[in-house]
């Protein structure tokens, strides 16, 4: 079980990314679409905890300030252990300080943060397909591949408790 701080995209990424999922799919690829409870959005994860208060949670971050809308370009497929595998973007100059603002303020709250998502441990990312095996990976990379540079717009956040699907809009973006 975890709650994370989601940055959320456009309609147009969104129909894009959810695209990708449906192809993989149907190569016999399991991808977010599939997993677990099925609820998952295409998102990027500026933390996630592994222990929380939720009211406290959002209080916090609907507090930070509203930073607005970004483009990101997706251009790489990254693969973590355990077979993860996401779309990689380059990454904004003013993105890790805007992530480092909601990592302190959910810490402020007492959660426990996911080590990955500790400053200098962050790796933003797309998660595509969670548990690849190691023989799926060149289909999975002639898949995205296809879609990539894929440019983006994160254009809204929420809180997303990940065992459930479970959405909490937030009213800003930090």
């Amino acid at each position: 079980m975890a709650l994370a701080v989601c940055l959320l995209f456009d309609g147009r990424t969104e129909r894009a990314l959810r695209s990708l999922w449906d192809k993989l799919e149907q190569r016999g690829v399991a991808t977010l679409r599939s997993h677990t409870h099925g609820r998952h959005h295409p998102h990027l994860s500026y933390v996630v905890l592994l222990r929380w208060r939720l009211d406290a949670v959002r209080e916090a971050v609907a507090a930070l300030p509203d930073r607005g809308s970004f483009p990101l370009v997706f251009d790489a497929l990254g693969a973590f252990r355990r077979g993860r595998v996401c779309l990689v973007p380059g990454v904004p100059a003013d993105l890790v300080p805007r992530q480092e603002v909601v990592l302190a303020a959910v810490r402020d709250t007492g959660a426990v943060v996911h080590t990955h998502y500790e400053v200098g441990g962050w790796l933003p990312h797309c998660s595509v397909a969670p548990r690849a095996r190691l023989d799926q990976l060149p289909l999975v990379a002639t898949t995205v591949y296809d879609i990539l540079p894929l440019t983006a717009r994160i254009d809204r956040a929420a809180l997303v408790d990940s065992s459930t699907g479970e959405v909490w809009p937030l009213p800003n973006l930090p």
